[in-house]
């Protein structure tokens, strides 16, 4: 029965059908003879669907996701009510602008829609090449299956992820840039198995027979665990058996729909994954939504006026009974409702309901979102945040999040690649306790006293030929040459005349390379499956066994090769935490030492280790590694032991050293973050020597700072004395200035049973800096953060991979374009070329992003309780009778033109503090966090400036014409006119609030609010001046009124004197704002000069005071 209810689920889509974990794909979709019987697992076709929407799904789904939004539901339910109910004022008041904004918006997504459909259309059906029965065959993209063995030629893109099988390179490589997966621009090279990789033409892989295990479709870009089994001649006697041959699949054999073929003529692969199912598509899934605090904020204002809105409905209500009970209150020309039924009173609950309903702005969200999309296109074209370097402009990769930049309080930023230039050069080396320098190209040994100049090495000692082979040998760079002379490598590293060009993913490799070149020993690439290296002018040939690839766990690379000699060695690198434990041979006291020494200068180190392999080592850690990855399950961790048992025993033959020199502007933006009242968190994987002495240099840790240290602990116990120790002395100290380090060793300890204390010593430092962090602990170091008390906001910046994982766990995530790659850019929220404009982007475009929404969102509020509170007080004058004071036609064009377009300008192109002041007053920053312009008391402040706007309008209005005659005939105001000339007021009032608000005019600016006010006049003599009833209206009461109503002197200069009580106290904050901030710009002018006088007048002391020391020594000595 659970059967035929899972299978019925699935068929109608409500179940995902049932799948292994694994997915078996015959290659040709040809059956290897083992396989007699075989039910084959289905697969989706090629069709890539990006689009959202059908035309038969358009309309309805459309609808349902925007009616899933409360605002629009609410409306929704008004106009609803409207239409069923005897409502006092026309339905169309409400189902227009809610028709109005579902039309912007469906427009909007059907178009982005429309785009994308376009562009599948376009992917689905180019041209694609396939083998079937042995011949070349041209089909549409969308028709590759799951199997089939595909063409693709030189520049052009994959159309599906499928297994190399094959190149025109007799080593079955191919280059490929991945740009369009993940913003990498260097090129990757990618391999076919050996056993595969002659199979060059469609007939020779009509011949194979294979199958491919592999794990189903995963986003990871990066990972891919699989096998393929071959069926191969058995080679006996008869010569037609088949033995299988199972061989492991990674990533490296793995292309990638969305990449492109590069340098090499073709390539074949076998589909395994397709259409919706590549990672490509997988990976173009919307990432976890994120919400601001003025979202946050905007859900708890629309809340509470949905209270008043309900309170203010259930008061006339109320009142109303109370009223009619009395017996001289009921006009004898109405029907009693003395007796009333539930009905009645439904029904005149729902009358205020309709009345009072204009006080929620229908039109806030969708201008919201205008704004927003807007506003993030300023971020992407501002040139003063384009980097040249790069060729890179900031991005915005979403519009969500614009104005959390001016709230930012914590910034959590990596060290290479971020704050450094992540531009390698080789600088030092320690050789079997020797200290050796990098000088004009020649490797000098470092004297051992001081002010010998250094001696230069012209003959490689065995010693530094060994440590230099590893460099050499143990890598993952790829080699550019054109030509070859006279079929031989050329020992001085050229080519045919040109000088060879290296490719790595690691700046370090390469950095390694190039200064192996400079020593004598030259790296020539790959030919015949052997490494070409020459050394002291001989040419020597190395076959790679394997590589043991690098990872943040093990913090180690090596690989394993094979001499001429048919000796094979172990070549290994990394961390001196890693390494130093598992060598048993060498200078292992002067190597740490002299590690520590480079890392107090700032540079990058790796310690070097070898060791040789005899036949039965190799023999037994091969079977095991090609167990390890031929397994699909848990074949990260079956490696990771393999890796373990081989590298130890190690001979330590000494460590390296590189420089990754500062970017530019660096410790001027770090200054000023921090003035800005943003705490700053480096968090990085280097050792702390190197790390600190970044901080220091970047002007994360001050000279005047104290710094303490969370390291090398050992236990639970002991990183709880070590906490309790430095809370002590913060408690102690209250006023000094500490710093704070932290290795990732002691932070996995503090964290398992003492986060609340060391958040709080964390919270309580200035500067942070955490060192030797993995990828998983930077991002549980921002969760540490981001979940304390008072959630303070926080933004992670970073340009590897490995930065990923804190960048999305960070309420803002910030992309640095780095030289390893570009998914840190590419999982970001904002994205930049470098990290200085990480101060633009937080202290300009923060603050206006934040002030901008933040007043839109107050503005749109105070509008609507300026506009319809008057509908409230009417309820009072007219005995609660639910009678409307505003024509319909008020109703319905208030929210959407009468003051609309004034406030979404004003969201784009303010600048309350231009822009230079901003940035050189950083401190001008804390003036915007903590959503303070959203807070409990601008709100209040806010809504009782409408309240008393409502006030003036409303009972200015009554008092003056209420019993006095407009002209000397005699006509008195109606009802009609009372409202008109209300509303009229109300619409000059708030847009001239808005002028008041506004600091920086624009022609743009000048337009918006010109054009509202000739608008409205326009629209309202159209309106009463065409007969329309029996068109669009039922009743139009003011016809020919308005005309009457505006020839009146007085009535004008009734509007100007309200107008001018009103605005009178919105003048007031105004001039007082303004005149409190220039005695402060004042009072800091005065400060800042006396400061740098009294700085003059202490150096001039200082100097006084060493020019009389060192006079009375030259007394003293003669």
């Amino acid at each position: 029965m659970n059967g035929c209810l899972r299978s019925l689920g699935e068929k109608v889509g409500l179940l995902k059908p049932h799948r292994p974990a694994n997915r078996t794909v015959f290659v040709g979709n040809e059956y290897p003879p083992s396989y007699e019987t075989h039910v084959p697992e289905s697969f989706i076709d090629n069709t890539v669907i990006s689009s959202k929407y059908t035309v038969w799904n358009f309309l309805p789904k459309n609808l349902f996701e925007q009616f899933r939004r409360v605002a629009n539901f609410y409306f929704l339910v008004v106009a609803f009510i409207q239409v069923i109910i005897d409502s006092p004022v026309s339905p169309a008041t409400s189902i227009v602008p809610l028709i109005l904004v579902v039309m912007v918006t469906a427009i909007k997504q059907g178009y982005e829609d429309r785009l994308r459909h376009k562009t599948d259309n376009e992917v689905n059906n180019r041209p694609a090449y396939v083998i079937r029965n042995g011949q070349e065959v041209e089909v549409k993209s969308k028709d590759i299956k799951v199997g089939d063995i595909v063409k693709v030629v030189v520049n052009h893109g994959f159309p599906c992820d499928m297994v190399m099988l094959s190149s025109h390179d007799d080593e079955g490589e191919c280059t490929v840039t991945t740009a369009n997966l993940d913003g990498e621009t260097n090129l990757k090279t990618f391999v076919s198995l050996s056993e595969t990789r002659c199979l060059q033409t469609p007939d020779q892989l009509e011949t194979l027979r294979a199958t491919i295990e592999c794990q189903q479709p995963i986003d990871d870009l990066y990972r891919f665990i699989g096998r393929m089994h071959i069926s191969m001649p058995s080679g006996g006697s008869g010569g037609s058996g088949e033995q299988a041959l199972t061989k492991s699949l990674g990533p490296e054999n793995l292309l990638l729909r969305g990449a492109r073929l590069k340098n090499t003529l073709f390539v074949y692969g076998c589909a395994v994954y397709t259409g919706q199912e590549s990672k490509m598509a997988l990976n173009s899934t919307h990432k976890k939504i994120k919400f601001s605090r003025v979202e946050r904020s905007m859900n708890i204002f629309l809340l509470t006026f949905l209270i008043i809105l309900i309170s203010e409905t259930l008061l006339c209500t109320g009142l109303k009974y109370i009223y009619l009970e009395r017996s001289d209150a009921q006009p004898w020309y109405l029907p009693s409702e003395q007796n009333s039924t539930g009905k009645q009173v439904a029904q005149n609950f729902f009358a205020f309901l309709v009345l009072f309903n204009y006080i929620i702005p229908i039109s806030l969200y969708v201008t919201v979102e205008m704004q927003k999309f807007f506003g993030s296109m300023f971020f992407g074209v501002d040139a003063e945040m384009y980097d040249e370097i790069s060729n890179e402009r900031c991005k915005a990769n979403t519009s969500d999040l614009n104005e959390e930049l001016g709230q930012v309080e914590y910034l959590f930023t990596d060290k290479t690649g971020t704050l450094t230039e992540n531009d390698m050069q080789f600088r030092r080396c320690s050789v079997n306790g020797v200290r050796y320098v990098e000088e004009g190209g020649m490797l000098c040994q470092v004297a051992e006293v001081s002010g010998i100049p250094h001696i230069p090495v012209t003959i490689l000692t065995s010693e530094i030929e060994n440590l230099l082979m590893v460099l050499v040998l143990c890598h993952t760079v790829r080699v550019d040459h054109t030509e070859i002379h006279n079929g031989n490598w050329m020992s001085n590293g050229e080519a045919g005349g040109h000088q060879y060009e290296y490719h790595a993913s690691s700046p370090d490799e390469k950095a390694f390379i190039e200064a192996c070149q400079r020593f004598g020993i030259i790296y020539h690439g790959t030919r015949d499956d052997l490494h070409e290296i020459t050394v002291k002018g001989q040419l020597r040939r190395y076959k790679r066994l394997h590589v043991l690839d690098f990872d943040p766990t093990r913090k180690r690379m090596s690989v394993i090769t094979e001499d001429g000699e048919g000796q094979k060695y172990l070549l290994c690198k990394g961390a001196e935490t890693a390494m130093l434990p598992v060598t048993v041979s060498g200078e292992h006291d002067q190597t740490l030492r002299h590690v520590n020494e480079y890392a107090v200068l700032g540079l990058r180190t790796l310690v070097i280790g070898h060791k040789k392999l005899t036949n039965e080592e190799f023999d037994n850690f091969d079977k095991a590694l090609t167990s390890a990855r031929q397994a699909l399950e848990n074949r990260e961790q079956k490696l990771s032991q393999v890796y373990d048992l081989v590298e130890r025993d190690l001979d330590l033959l000494g460590a390296t050293a590189v420089e990754d020199r500062l970017q530019e502007g660096v410790p001027d933006t770090i200054s000023a973050l921090r003035e800005a009242g943003i705490k700053v968190w480096i968090l990085t994987g280097d050792k702390e020597e190197t790390a600190v002495n970044i901080s220091h240099s970047a002007g994360h840790f001050k000279s005047d700072m104290v710094v303490l240290r969370v390291a090398q602990q050992s236990t639970v116990i002991q990183c709880a004395e070590t906490l309790v120790s430095i809370n002590k002395r913060m408690l102690e100290e209250p006023k000094a200035d500490f710093a704070l380090v932290i290795d990732g060793i002691s932070l996995a300890l503090c964290l398992k049973d003492h986060a609340p204390l060391l958040r709080s010593i964390c919270i309580f430092s200035s500067a942070v800096l955490c060192c030797r962090m993995s990828p998983l602990q930077k991002a549980e170091v921002v969760k540490l953060i981001k979940n304390s008390k008072g959630s303070p906001v926080t933004a992670a910046i970073g340009d590897g991979a490995n930065d990923v994982s804190m960048i999305q766990e960070a309420h803002i995530g910030l992309g640095v374009y780095g030289k390893e790659g570009r998914q840190a850019a590419r999982c970001s929220d904002y994205a930049f070329g470098r990290f200085r404009f990480v101060k633009r982007a937080l202290l300009v475009h923060g603050h206006y992003f934040y002030i901008r929404i933040a007043m839109l969102v107050q503005y749109f509020f105070y509008k609507n309780v300026a506009f319809i509170t008057a509908q409230v007080y009417y309820a009072f004058l007219t005995a609660f009778s639910a009678q409307s004071i505003y024509e319909s036609y008020f109703l319905l064009l208030y929210n959407i033109t009468f003051s609309s377009l004034p406030i979404l300008i004003y969201g784009l192109f303010e600048q309350n503090i231009p822009q230079k002041t901003l940035l050189e007053n950083p401190k001008l920053y804390k003036s915007v966090t903590r959503n303070s312009y959203l807070s409990a008391k601008e709100f209040i402040k806010w809504n009782s400036l409408g309240l008393w706007h409502s006030l003036v309008f409303t009972f200015g209005v009554y008092w003056i014409f209420g019993v006095q005659s407009l002209n000397s005939q005699g006509m008195m105001l109606g009802v009609w006119e009372f409202g008109a000339l209300i509303i009229t007021t109300c619409v000059f009032a708030v847009n001239f609030k808005l002028c008041l608000e506004t600091y920086h005019w624009t022609g743009v600016t000048h337009f918006a609010f010109w054009l509202t006010i000739v608008g409205f006049f326009f629209l309202v003599f159209v309106y009463q001046s065409i007969w329309w009833v029996g068109t669009f209206v039922a009743q139009q009461y003011l016809y020919g009124k308005m005309a009457n109503l505006f020839s009146n002197i007085s009535v004008w200069l009734t509007m100007l004197l309200l107008m001018t009580i009103a605005l009178l106290p919105d003048l007031l904050l105004r001039v007082t704002r303004d005149c409190c901030w220039d005695m402060k710009n004042k009072f800091k002018s005065k400060v800042s000069k006396y400061n740098q006088k009294s700085r003059m007048n202490i150096s001039f002391t200082k100097r006084s005071a060493t020019l009389t020391i060192s006079t009375t020594n030259i007394l003293e000595a003669s």
